[in-house]
């Protein structure tokens, strides 16, 4: 069986595609909770090299601004995060669980936000851009030209110049379960889709 979600595993919490099916999980409290960890795949980009435990049970679309954040009864373990830039979305794991999910700020035109398999490069709680002359608060670079996932003011109508950003408290959060060597997912924007 596999976790299959339309966009993102943050799309899982609306609507589940098959093949899982209600009989295989438990919908128990703030969790989707699967019996044995699932493989995940996302149409367009196939197997993700991670299985999944369970899910944040979102049940309406979240909106610019919002976030959900649940580590309880979540053991210490490698964590890793999912960006889908198409649905907009980025949901972060630990041990096999999602943890976190945001909707999120990304580059856009001429300053268009990396894809790819990325790596935490370094933490900076403070971080200034003297480029853009900003704030750029719980900063985690994940390129040597200075793209970041950082706290931003996210609104409808906004992007950043390459960045990943999210809201100041979900990014503090992400800060703190997050070491440098840890991996960050980008799924592009448009992408086909593999069977």
């Amino acid at each position: 069986m596999l976790v299959s979600c339309a966009l993102t595993v943050s799309s899982c919490h609306k609507a589940p595609a098959a093949p899982v099916t209600v009989q295989s999980i438990d919908r128990a409290g703030d969790r989707i909770e699967f019996a044995t960890p699932q493989p995940l795949k996302v149409p367009g980009v196939g197997d993700v090299h991670h299985d999944v435990k369970s899910l944040l049970n979102v049940t309406t679309p979240l909106g610019y601004g919002e976030y959900v954040w649940n580590t309880d009864g979540i053991p210490k373990g490698p964590t890793w995060v999912l960006v889908d830039l198409g649905a907009q979305t980025m949901s972060v794991f630990r041990s096999g669980h999602e943890i976190g999910t945001a909707v999120l700020l990304f580059g856009m035109d001429s300053k268009p936000s990396p894809v790819g398999d990325l790596k935490i490069l370094e933490k900076n709680k403070d971080y200034w851009s003297h480029t853009y002359d900003a704030a750029m608060p719980y900063a985690l670079r994940l390129t040597n030209d200075g793209v970041a996932i950082h706290g931003s003011e996210v609104e409808l109508g906004s992007a950043t110049h390459g960045c990943l950003g999210v809201p100041v408290d979900f990014a503090r959060r992400l800060f703190s379960v997050m070491n440098v060597g840890d991996e960050v997912m980008i799924l592009p924007a448009s992408r086909g889709h593999k069977a």
